[in-house]
């Protein structure tokens, strides 16, 4: 059990994590500190926070656990208001959906308390930001990744393992790089698409006719264009190098099955949709196989 988790950063992701943790038992305080005093307000009155600390610095006195739920943009700004209070005992972790710009950073300003500091995504979320939308079961049966450094203290890789494993999380480990590459295709270009997407419906000279005839199909499809868009502006630059790549690799299939179209060509439209169909499937039926971690290019 941890006496006091400091969290900085009181919305849906650090709101979900000490929810979680007064769940499974194993934090005896909540500080918390977000920008915005209205959210440790309502952090407060929710039972996600005991205590509102006035700064994040604050938030971090006398904890033996700290969190970063903030936008990777704000990472640096953090780390530095914070850093010379890092105790090396204190484990030290963030839940960006990037890890290389977070890596990166830390290893700048962090410098010998860089040990302590274990960088994590849970695979968790929900469209809806803020702690209002904070649920003390977002993480049970996900996934967390944690890209530990070389640097990287092992005992607070394992003290991390167990914490997330504690809550319920199946716990990879990957490097940055490649958790970057494979989120990039399989989170943050679908973001990208459905943003993309509906846009294009919905400012259509006819598209708030076209939006109320939407089906399932429709809403399933445009669900995560509702996520917060600061959040996601800060992904899309953050990872841009990947994002831009995967969105080729898209445009790419995306143009045969044009071509298709336009040549008339229902065979070879047919041939390109098929083994999509079959391999999408077989990956829902867990017959594919683990992903692979693809290596950066």
């Amino acid at each position: 059990m941890f006496s006091q988790l400091g969290l900085i950063g009181c919305g849906l992701m650090g709101g979900s994590f000490a929810l979680a943790l007064k769940r499974a038992g194993l934090v005896k305080r909540v500080v918390g500190y977000s920008k915005s005093p209205s959210t440790t307000d309502t952090a407060r009155r929710m039972g996600v926070i005991d205590t509102a600390a006035e700064s994040a610095l604050q938030a971090i006195s006398g904890a033996d656990l700290v969190l970063l739920a903030v936008p990777v943009s704000a990472t640096e700004a953090t780390l530095r208001a914070v850093r010379h209070m890092l105790d090396p005992r204190v484990l030290v972790m963030d839940v960006g959906s990037t890890k290389c710009d977070v890596v990166e950073t830390a290893q700048k300003v962090l410098g010998p308390r860089l040990a302590s500091f274990v960088p994590a995504h849970p695979i968790a979320g929900k469209e809806t930001a803020g702690v209002q939308s904070a649920d003390a079961l977002l993480y049970q049966g996900r996934q967390v990744i944690l890209t530990p450094l070389p640097q990287t203290d092992a005992a607070m890789v394992q003290k991390a393992t167990d914490l997330w494993s504690a809550l319920g999380c199946q716990v990879l480990k990957m490097t940055p790089q490649n958790h970057d590459a494979a989120f990039a295709a399989v989170s943050h270009l679908p973001h990208l698409l459905a943003f993309a997407y509906f846009s294009a419906v919905a400012n259509q000279a006819a598209g708030r006719d076209f939006l109320s005839l939407a089906g399932p199909g429709f809403r399933d499809f445009t669900r995560i264009a509702a996520s917060d868009p600061q959040v996601w502006r800060d992904i899309f630059m953050a990872n841009k190098t990947e994002v831009l790549a995967q969105s080729r690799q898209f445009r790419a299939v995306l143009d045969q099955m044009e071509q298709a179209i336009q040549a008339q060509d229902a065979k070879a439209l047919e041939n390109l949709l098929r083994p999509v169909s079959e391999a999408r499937g077989k990956w829902q039926l867990g017959q594919l196989g683990p992903l692979s971690t693809a290596k950066p290019r």
